[in-house]
């Protein structure tokens, strides 16, 4: 058969990303720059990279981080005012933006190189000349505000869901808030705290600068000599963040008004990108629920079987902002992940089932394990579908990035991937799953419009059974009998409402 040329396009540029992915970034020891060097590709990507992030916001003033970087990006610089830098942007089809994180920030732009001069200018004056002034101040910190107050509790109940989450399993750690902040801390900012964390965690030696892209030898000292121009100061050592276990299966309900029910549930692991267990991991993890994948076993049970809602996934790494990417994001490196399970907005009846649905599909996987038919098969799309991960310069930067934060030597994370899909057994898969994931000790946080009721149906742990549209087929209604009755045992049981969240 003579191939198509829509498949001999879409191999060549398989072939062009397996070559970029396994581009080496040169590095020195007393270099500051990543590099990604990209010969064919006419634009320049930029990434400065500042080891500062939300984990570093003082007790009372959780926002702050977030807040100085939306400064550095949509503020004012002593050159030009805000409005001036964007009406000097947009005839150069550029931007930039910078993207906080707990451990991270990094301020990232793009330009064509016939326009990298007036580009390179505006984007360095941003994060060596800020002008923080009392305007940009306002308006930024209301806008902050507003996303935590009205976006994050009325308009996204799944980012919601995630974000209680993370809150509960960390807490009493420096990983405990949003990165956006809480309400209190974020009121309490004033410009002179802003001023002040900038002094004291964008200095040099808390910066790196990274560069992929079809960029011109001279540039790179140039970039790397910008950072001599930020001040010198003291490295504040990592923070110990060391999630309390919990005891059990606890819920955290969430009552919001006329609200279906979101479900997010999760534990702390100790697994991190780099190590050989974290792909064996990221096998099982795929099989039982890919983002954005109709293949994994939870989309299979909850979605395509039942029709319940529109998706179910599972993570063994941050993965913020999730309805909307595809796929992994890049400069969200952590030195403490979560497992987490992600069951997608569906009515409030359903939601006990759905939990029961999950929870029994989490047990399996981990009890029996992967056998060889499900192994081969996801290793087999994982050593293909991963290729889709950095499919920009932009995006392979940032993972480049990432390599640095996570020690990750050679050819970086991609390749490695790539490398492990190949070599890793079914027998490490399933010992990864034992030695990692568990399910007596979680936290289940459930965005509900009737966390009364559903308290006292899981205090009860009492049936579920589901009422459809439409018929279902004799196999699915025979595991409906037994998940409508799984035993969930939860520990603990709270009810928050939807005004006190991310308050303090």
């Amino acid at each position: 058969m003579v191939p198509t040329k829509q498949v001999c396009w879409v191999a060549l540029a398989i072939i062009v990303n397996l070559i970029s992915i396994s581009c080496v970034f040169p590095r020195s020891d007393d270099s500051r720059a990543i590099l990604l060097p990209v010969l064919d590709d006419p634009t320049v990507s930029f990434t400065v990279w500042f080891q500062v992030g939300s984990q570093n916001d003082p007790p009372g003033k959780e926002g702050l981080a977030a807040l100085t970087g939306a400064l550095i990006s949509s503020g004012a610089t002593t050159t030009n005012g805000y409005k001036e830098i964007l009406e000097k942007l947009y005839p150069l089809a550029s931007e930039y933006s910078v993207h906080v994180d707990k451990e991270m920030t990094t301020l990232n732009g793009r330009s064509h190189i016939a326009n990298l001069e007036k580009y390179f200018v505006l984007l360095t004056d941003a994060y060596l000349r800020p002008d923080f002034n009392e305007s940009d101040f306002k308006r930024l910190k209301s806008d902050q505000l507003n996303y935590l107050e009205k976006t994050l509790r009325y308009a996204s109940d799944e980012e919601l869901c995630k974000e209680v989450l993370s809150e509960i399993i960390f807490t009493g750690t420096p990983y405990r808030h949003p990165v956006q902040g809480t309400v209190a801390g974020l009121q309490s900012i004033t410009l002179e705290d802003v001023k002040s964390f900038y002094e004291s965690f964008y200095i040099r030696e808390n910066a790196r600068v990274a560069m992929g892209g079809g960029y011109p030898s001279w540039l790179v000292k140039r970039f790397e000599k910008t950072l001599e121009s930020l001040p010198s100061g003291q490295v504040i050592g990592e923070l110990t963040v060391e999630p309390p276990q919990a005891a059990g299966r606890s819920v955290v309900l969430v009552q919001k008004d006329d609200s279906d029910a979101s479900i997010s549930l999760g534990f702390p692991i100790s697994v991190r990108r780099g190590e050989r267990d974290f792909y064996a991991l990221w096998i099982a993890n795929s099989w039982l629920g890919e983002h954005r994948n109709s293949s994994g076993r939870l989309y299979d049970v909850i979605r395509r079987e039942r029709g319940m809602n529109y998706g179910n996934y599972s993570y063994i790494e941050a993965f913020p902002q999730g309805g909307s990417r595809f796929m992994p994001p890049v400069n969200v490196a952590r030195r403490q992940q979560i497992f987490q399970i992600w069951i997608r907005t569906l009515p409030n009846s359903q939601a006990q089932f759905a939990l029961r649905a999950a929870v029994r599909q989490l047990v399996e996987l981990i009890e029996k394990g992967m056998n060889a038919s499900e192994f081969e098969l996801t290793r087999s799309f994982l050593s293909k579908y991963y290729l889709h991960f950095a499919e920009t310069t932009q995006m392979r930067l940032g993972y480049a990035v990432d390599d640095v934060f996570y020690g990750i030597g050679g050819e970086g994370h991609l390749a490695r991937f790539s490398e492990m899909m190949a070599s890793i057994s079914l027998d490490e898969v399933n010992a990864a799953l034992k030695k990692y994931l568990q399910h007596e000790n979680m936290m289940i946080t459930i965005i509900t419009g009737e966390a009364e009721l559903l308290a006292e149906a899981l205090r009860q742990d009492l049936p579920s059974p589901v009422k459809y549209g439409s018929p279902k087929s004799v196999d699915v209604l025979e595991e409906d009998e037994l998940i409508e009755t799984y035993p969930l045992e939860v520990r603990s049981i709270r009810i928050s409402l939807i005004e006190e969240i991310f308050e303090n």
